[in-house]
């Protein structure tokens, strides 16, 4: 099996500004880059025009395309109906970015969708998203949710109800290894109509979790990353790894993605662990030498 596909990094992985962050990015040999843009330097509230073509000439200076922008929100994602007004503007403008900076995929958490589809989160988050969708559509873009909180299969259902088809998955093995226990094999192949970007990450399941603790739902904490983070590093449940060293089998998984015609980027995330910049190379060359075979 020999892979195509380009690699990219998430930029915020290497715990630095953004602009060491690129040319961090460029060191390790990736192709293209992730960031995120919902809130601070990267704001689409804050971020000028001439701004944004300064973080356009950074990246051709380097040669580094830009794979997806991460707009995650943090909080619930959009299971409280009476915050998603102002969420959803905020995700628009969040999509109007990435445009301008030269991709059309943003990637975000939406919350775990529950099980029932009378239960009023779920209605409130498939409004939220319809809406979304429908403007990613018509801008010809996509608004990925990660995979992670719940089964694929519930997502798939989700993601089947909606009108349009731009709410699609970035598809994240790791999460669904760690959290909701569930195979990235089976879920790529249950998913392919709708994966448009990848997070490259392994990690393991200690032992069963409750995601609404992980990823939040009214009356628990909502999503945090630094929380995360923590959790993933030293938790008692589950832990991230280095590439290779987890639970995520990487040769049928990518079997998986090319069995399905996936030729977007896999970009690294690596959320845990005091040596991101030596555990994103390592990456780097994990996903190369598939490249190579």
């Amino acid at each position: 099996m020999i892979l195509t596909n380009k690699i990219g990094v998430l930029v915020d992985s290497f715990r630095a500004g953004l602009h060491e962050g690129l040319a961090k990015a460029k060191k390790v040999g990736a192709d293209g880059v992730q960031f995120y843009a919902g809130m601070g330097e990267m704001d689409p509230d804050r971020l000028t025009p001439r701004s944004r073509r300064e973080v356009k000439d950074v990246m051709a200076s380097l040669g580094l395309e830009l794979s997806a922008i991460c707009g995650d929100l943090g909080g619930h994602g959009f299971q409280d109906a009476s915050l998603n007004k102002q969420k959803i503007e905020k995700s628009k403008r969040i999509l109007d970015l990435a445009l301008d900076l030269g991709t059309n995929i943003v990637t975000t958490h939406i919350g775990l969708i529950p099980e029932q589809q009378s239960d009023p989160i779920y209605e409130a988050m498939w409004r939220a998203c319809e809406e979304i969708s429908n403007y990613a559509t018509r801008s010809k873009a996509f608004f990925a949710v990660e995979t992670g909180p719940e089964k694929c299969v519930r997502l798939k259902a989700f993601l089947d109800s909606l009108t349009t088809s731009g709410v699609s998955v970035n598809f994240d093995p790791a999460n669904l290894v760690m959290v909701a226990g569930d195979d990235p094999v089976a879920g790529v192949k249950l998913l392919k109509d709708y994966i448009v970007h990848t997070h490259v990450k392994d990690g393991i399941q200690l032992q069963a979790v409750d995601p609404r603790i992980i990823y939040g739902l009214p009356g628990y904490e909502g999503i945090d990353h630094a929380k995360i983070a923590a959790l993933v590093t030293s938790g008692e449940a589950f832990r991230e790894t280095p590439l290779g060293e987890g639970q995520v089998r990487f040769d049928a998984y990518f079997a998986a993605l090319r069995e399905i015609g996936y030729t977007g980027y896999l970009t690294v995330e690596r959320e845990g662990g005091d040596k991101p910049e030596a555990d994103i190379r390592q990456a780097v060359q994990f996903i190369e030498r598939y490249k190579r075979q």
